[in-house]
């Protein structure tokens, strides 16, 4: 049976997605509600979150959309995933990465 994920995305991810220009802003709408179904698409890696406080059962993800990151977080467990932020790349070098994941809820 597949499972569908519950998706849901800090307020940050909101505000910079309205300041896309609108080709880039339904794209990243489009692979934002696809991580429901399929929280780890073609082209999505796994972050390094070794040496981070990172709640258990939970992956550190992103997806790149040109050069546009999306880094959210995935709990299969609990059937969730989480966007944390949408940056753009470069500069962006994930320095933040867990300041962004100290709002993720305790896993049960």
């Amino acid at each position: 049976m597949d499972v569908t994920y519950a998706v849901f995305l800090e307020e940050d991810v909101h505000e910079d997605r309205r300041k896309l220009p609108g080709n880039v802003r339904q794209r990243v709408r489009r692979a934002i509600s696809d991580l429901g179904a399929d929280p780890r698409p073609a082209g999505s890696l796994a972050l390094d979150a070794s040496g981070l406080d990172l709640p258990a059962g939970v992956e550190v993800r992103r997806f790149r959309l040109g050069p546009w990151r999306l880094v959210y977080a995935v709990h299969d467990a609990e059937a969730w995933v989480w966007v944390l932020a949408l940056r753009h790349r470069p500069p962006y070098d994930y320095a933040d990465l867990q300041r962004l994941l100290k709002r993720l809820p305790p896993s049960e």
